[in-house]
């Protein structure tokens, strides 16, 4: 009950800083995020919603993303909805926000060298939005809108299959492991008929249609069906055909709501659907997605056993401009397709040693500026998130703003990548059976050709390469002299900073706010210190 006192105490605290139930058009959540469609971006109190002690940081993409963490986010989120409609059947107009000339409320929080950072984030990130509004990346993120959704059924399903494999390799509970091993496997045996559904539903036709020309692929009697000289074999394609299909299935969905008569909608529309989206799925989709699904998973093997370091190198230290770019979205299909058909992606391993370059940044910026109380805080409070592989409080809030210290954790994400990259040229393989996390999360959801325990030490390994290399890369060389003199500085005169002055408060400078000197300072308030940016 305490727990869910307390997501009910967020999820209240959250409302009426969005503008209240009447701004809010939509709401979902990923695995991290709650994402809000709001009425009114004007609404939102951005300052007051980064200092509720839940909040990690948001981020404004086509969504107003509200940073909560994994696990935290799933529960707040119906209580957040739960709130919006109690709130709509109340009050259906919204009340107005204040206007900017008001005085600002008691939880607004002082500006002050972290806040200044979150606002440069903030602003690249508004521009790097609008940079992304190009069709082709609208388009990965349509594509990524599918696939996010199964993202909890792959982390269940693959945190059994990890369990089933340790108890069969230990020859423990016989019993148990076929009961396992069916409830790991029938999400991924029938993973094409949801992504049918989520295809359908994402491009504006009717999901359960979808679902059901995607569910031809997995049927078992395909495998009595010659296409292009050979036999279908049941799941060839996979998601790739799946997604393919449900397409196809919209368009020829829409095209007969245009010409049929309304009179014979209900029965000509979805069966002409499906006949034609069957037939084409059947002969042609099938073995054309299938040949691209097998030229995918050839190359993923053949590229990291050939140049495994090399490769990993370069995919670890260009994860989170990839990132940046929305360009990351296209490997959710990559990353799914390996799944299917090996049991365990390997690119995802390597692509997580970007947040441990990141990490290891972020913890070199809290020790190259020991007199900025505000900016330590935040990374203190945003490392545990950090480490469970949540990037985004310390990307938009320290490093990004900051400018060479972005670089400098590519460099530690990509010696971490190089490293495990390496050990599967050398034959190795590490690979997850699921995507979503990464840091520390992912350790439950390993998997490769050498035993787990060799798996997780070059995972492992891995990490700590990542936060070695970002540490060192960004400690000497991410920040130049004009950065440590703008930023070293004391914000407010906290006890370090007093005592090291000799028990007076330091001077303001240009960069410190309006002299506390006359006023004293009681000190921060921990309920207003920024929860992570």
């Amino acid at each position: 009950m305490a727990t869910e006192d307390k997501n009910r105490a967020t999820a209240a605290a959250i409302l009426p800083l969005v503008g209240g139930a009447a701004n809010v058009a939509s709401i979902a959540h990923c695995m991290t995020r709650l994402r809000l469609g709001l009425h009114d971006r004007s609404l939102v109190d951005d300052e007051a919603l980064k200092a509720l002690p839940a909040v990690m940081g948001v981020v404004e993409d086509d969504t107003y993303q509200i940073v909560l963490g994994p696990g935290t986010v799933a529960r707040v989120t119906p209580e957040f909805e739960h709130l919006v409609e109690e709130g709509r059947a109340a009050a259906p107009a919204a009340s107005p926000a204040p206007a900017p000339g008001d005085a600002p409320s008691a939880s607004a929080v002082s500006a002050v060298s972290a806040d200044e950072l979150a606002a440069q984030g903030a602003a690249i990130k508004a521009q790097q939005k609008a940079k992304n509004a190009t069709p082709f990346k609208l388009f990965l993120r349509k594509i990524a809108n599918i696939f996010v959704p199964l993202i909890p059924a792959l982390i269940g399903c693959g945190i059994i299959a990890g369990l089933n494999g340790l108890l069969v390799n230990l020859e423990w509970l016989p019993a148990v492991t076929p009961a396992l091993a069916a409830m790991a496997s029938g999400f991924m045996a029938l993973i094409a008929v949801f992504v049918g559904y989520n295809t359908a539903k994402e491009f504006g036709g009717t999901p359960i249609l979808g679902g059901a020309v995607a569910a031809i692929i997995v049927f078992p009697g395909v495998a009595n069906i010659d296409a292009f000289g050979q036999t279908l074999s049941p799941g060839q394609g996979g998601v790739l055909g799946a997604l393919g299909a449900a397409v196809l299935a919209v368009y020829v969905e829409k095209w007969c709501r245009r010409w049929v008569p309304e009179a014979l909608d209900v029965l000509v529309t979805p069966t002409l659907t499906v006949l034609i989206s069957g037939l084409v799925t059947i002969f042609g989709l099938m073995y054309v997605a299938g040949e691209v699904s097998s030229a995918i998973g050839t190359f993923a093997d053949w590229l990291l056993s050939n140049g495994g370091a090399g490769a990993g190198f370069v995919l670890g230290g260009l994860f989170l401009p990839l990132v940046m770019l929305g360009l990351h979205q296209a490997l959710i299909p990559i990353h799914t397709t390996l799944i299917e058909q090996q049991g365990y992606t390997v690119l995802l391993p390597i692509l997580a040693m970007a947040g441990a370059g990141q990490v290891g940044a972020a913890v070199a910026v809290y020790f190259r500026l020991p007199r900025n109380e505000s900016i330590r805080r935040t990374i203190k409070s945003a490392l545990p998130a950090g480490l469970l592989g949540v990037g985004e409080p310390l990307i938009y809030g320290v490093s990004l703003p900051l400018g060479r210290p972005f670089i400098t954790a590519c460099v530690g994400g990509a010696f971490g990548g190089g490293f495990v990259g390496l050990f599967n040229q050398l034959g190795d393989t590490v690979g997850s059976t699921a995507i979503g996390p990464s840091g520390w999360a992912l350790f439950p959801l390993l998997d490769g050709n050498h035993g787990l325990g060799s798996t997780i030490a070059i995972y492992g390994g891995g990490l700590l390469v990542g936060y070695v290399a970002g540490f060192l890369a960004t400690y000497f060389f991410g920040f130049g002299k004009e950065l440590l003199a703008e930023f070293n500085v004391s914000q407010e005169p906290t006890p370090s900073t007093v005592a090291a002055t000799g028990g007076t408060p330091p001077a303001p400078t240009a960069t410190t706010g309006p002299d506390h000197r006359d006023h004293p300072d009681p000190g921060p308030d921990p309920a207003k210190a920024p929860a992570g940016v």
